[in-house]
């Protein structure tokens, strides 16, 4: 495969700008001789994706966090309305560098170099569903993002608001800890109604819902215990009326996925399904981690739209 890397500097806090020298000297042993950039700035790692794509790379390796694989992620479709990736048949590939790593967690990959570089090595890819949500942005404006984890609202918009504007010197669960007990300190549950694969409607007031392809959100909170990123659906887990209370003394179940079996925990499967606010009021999204935008929202699953290294 033809590889280009698409390095985050800052993921891990600064770490993998600081040995990068030493990361890229290991892989170039593993691959031979291959480029890379670094990001600058937000959706960056989608500009630079893209473009190698359009230049005939086939398999974009993503350095980085859970931010810097969504942005990649979104770099192997075509803007506009259409949904196209850019080559189907391209790869993607993960290095794994950021702070949670939810992600990775669904596949039961680790953080070491050694092992990422043994999938980039090897010859084996599946295909990946990528879910795809259309969404208002912060300025207003009808937007586009796609995922390869989990495109949430609620509480979890809230706690991505709270853990990016600081530091994830903690790591990733402390960290992500830290912001929902701030988050669940100024949030109540927010009434909204949502239609799931074009049936009527429902209302329902929300601590969070996620449509899920992968298992894990939060910094390792097993949210879609039973989550498959290759069955061609999204798997939903609402939760209602959670306190800080409940995290507090529920937080194994959440990290266990036991929380399906507690009350407050719903789920259900579908292809797609839009959610609005049912009075008005703010509700923050959550996609892979970022915080780009809140409701009214579609959200959509698109089938084996790229591969996987595996």
């Amino acid at each position: 495969m033809k590889y280009f890397l698409v390095v985050n500097p800052r993921s891990a806090n600064g770490i993998t700008g600081r040995r990068w020298p030493e990361v890229h000297a290991k892989l170039a042993a593993a691959l031979g001789p291959c480029e890379h950039r670094f990001t600058d700035g937000p959706m960056d790692a989608m500009r630079i994706s893209r473009q190698a794509l359009e230049e005939g790379y086939d398999c974009i390796v993503a350095v980085g966090g859970d931010g810097t694989i969504n942005e990649v992620v979104n770099g192997f479709f075509r803007e506009g309305d259409g949904a196209a990736a850019i080559n189907p048949n391209a790869a993607l590939a993960v290095l794994p560098r950021g702070t949670g790593g939810d992600f990775r967690k669904t596949f039961g990959w680790d953080a070491e170099l050694k092992q990422a570089v043994e999938r980039l090595t090897g010859a084996g890819t599946q295909p990946l569903d990528v879910g795809v949500v259309d969404y208002v942005d912060h300025q207003r404006q009808a937007t586009r993002r796609y995922f390869v984890n989990i495109c949430s609202f609620g509480v979890s918009g809230l706690v991505d608001q709270e853990v990016n504007q600081r530091s994830k010197v903690l790591g990733g669960k402390l960290s992500f800890a830290v912001g929902s007990l701030r988050a669940l300190l100024k949030y109540r549950d927010a009434p909204v109604r949502i239609a799931v694969d074009g049936r009527p409607p429902e209302a329902m007031a929300v601590t969070t819902l996620a449509a899920a392809n992968g298992q894990y959100f939060g910094g390792g909170m097993k949210v879609a215990p039973d989550a498959d990123p290759a069955d061609g659906k999204l798997d939903v887990t609402i939760w209602s009326g959670y306190s800080i209370v409940d995290f507090a003394f529920k937080s194994r179940a959440l990290y266990d996925g036991t929380h399906v079996r507690l009350r407050g925990t719903r789920q259900l499967r579908c292809e797609q399904l839009s959610a609005e606010s049912a009075d008005g009021r703010e509700v923050l999204l959550d996609v892979d981690g970022e915080q780009p935008g809140k409701l009214p929202c579609r959200i959509r699953i698109l089938p084996a739209a790229i591969r996987l290294k595996t």
